[in-house]
């Protein structure tokens, strides 16, 4: 009995939680759902094993070689005493040795190389948000033309109230002898033709909806309510595009390539350590298997490199150029966008006024003809051609309002606010 109480009380709770979604939740679950978004973790990872990479230079490198060998010819000195006999090397020879070299001074070339993939990745993540951010568009169109559909849905189920109401009357009218006997008729093919308008609609929402899941992620409940989101804009032109965001970011990457290729230009000392077993070992006499090992240091400079790394610099200022050029390019064509949904926006405030100004007259015309198909003065179709004038005015009205949200939106996504 418990359990039972349990779940009847835990059941509204969730039965309540799916009823309403936002704009901004779409938003939110396309951010972590969408299949681009999974990429995220994956250039992390990639990210942390290449910089692992790089700091392997920093550690001892050790090689293991091994040969044995059969020359032609070897080492002899010329002499004519017959006494001093010198024992010439054999023509087989065999060395294993193991070799240690350590990186002792680098130029800092570790380091940029960490910083360039640290840039790397940033500007490779940024993408990503990018790409992801493109999905508001998409969003807004599905998400305003679900809520077209919710206020057509309410409207044509008001109408159909309505209608149902006046063919009651009409129908005792036709009982009593005050209404012509077919007036009934054309009441019932408007609510035939309703019936289909909201089957209609209902069949719309639901490729909506399907449509929806699929860029969210999550499931959509067919009672869910899709809420009005706030109508407010900021009219200024200040852009936060994460587009904006990548192109500063690419300049980094560059500068930190750039720097890289300067470092690799310096200097590199190395200490060296080899050890190993042989015949013949260092000296080159005595034809036995011996140990030997030596140490040192080594110096490495690419003193001349053909002005390589100066065209190599030389290209990526220019490519900077060239991101810098984008990034204006991006701002005009993204300021040309505001400027229209401006327009947009100012339009459907215009409309909006001119809908309620119809609905109130379409009202007062309605009342009259009400009285008038009464009075038997005009039909029934001419009745349902005002009711329709109204019902079609408030439409209009819901569509215009929805539109300006859309557009306010779309305003809002193109601004990066």
């Amino acid at each position: 009995m418990k359990k039972l109480i349990l779940l009847l009380f835990f059941i509204p709770l969730s039965s309540f939680a799916q009823e309403n979604l936002s704009l901004e939740k779409c938003y939110a679950l396309a951010k972590v759902n969408y299949p681009k978004s999974k990429q995220s973790d994956l250039v992390k990872e990639q990210s942390d094993l290449n910089t692992e990479i790089i700091k392997t230079k920093k550690y001892p490198k050790i090689d293991f070689d091994a040969q044995a060998t059969y020359q032609s010819e070897v080492i002899h000195f010329p002499t004519e005493n017959p006494g001093l006999i010198i024992e010439l090397p054999n023509k087989d020879q065999y060395k294993a040795t193991l070799t240690l070299n350590q990186l002792i001074y680098g130029g800092g070339t570790i380091d940029a190389a960490i910083a360039e993939e640290n840039a790397k990745s940033i500007t490779q993540l940024q993408k990503v948000n990018v790409e992801l951010y493109q999905l508001k568009p998409r969003i807004n169109q599905i998400y305003f033309s679900l809520l077209l559909t919710q206020e057509k849905r309410e409207i044509l189920l008001a109408k159909q109230k309505q209608v149902e109401e006046k063919l009651k009357e009409i129908k005792a009218g036709i009982k009593y002898g005050a209404v012509l006997p077919t007036s009934d008729a054309i009441l019932e093919a408007e609510l035939l033709k309703l019936q289909q308008q909201l089957t209609d609609i209902e069949s719309t929402k639901q490729n909506l909806i399907q449509t929806l899941e699929k860029y969210i992620g999550s499931p959509v409940s067919d009672i869910s309510s899709f809420t009005y989101p706030e109508n407010t804009i900021d009219l200024s032109k200040s852009l936060n595009r994460p587009e904006m965001e990548l192109f500063n970011l690419q300049k980094t990457q560059i500068d930190n390539t750039s720097s890289l290729l300067q470092k690799n230009r310096l200097p590199k000392v190395y200490g060296f350590a080899q050890g190993g077993y042989g015949n013949p070992g260092l000296n080159m006499l005595d034809n036995s298997f011996q140990a030997f090992y030596y140490v040192g240091l080594k110096l490495n400079w690419n003193v001349f490199d053909w002005n390589k790394t100066k065209k190599q610099t030389q290209a990526l200022e220019l490519n900077k150029q060239i991101i810098e050029s984008e990034k204006e390019e991006f701002k005009l064509q993204t300021n040309i966008q505001l400027e229209q949904q401006a327009i947009e926006v100012a339009k459907y405030n215009e409309f909006i006024n001119s809908d309620q100004t119809i609905i109130r007259l379409q009202k007062h015309i309605l009342k009259t003809a009400e009285s008038q198909l009464k009075n038997g003065v005009i039909t029934s179709s001419d009745y349902m051609d005002q009711l329709t004038d109204l019902y079609e005015a408030e439409i209009n009205l819901k569509t215009h309002q929805i539109q300006l949200l859309l557009a306010q939106a779309n305003y809002t996504v193109i601004q990066g606010n």
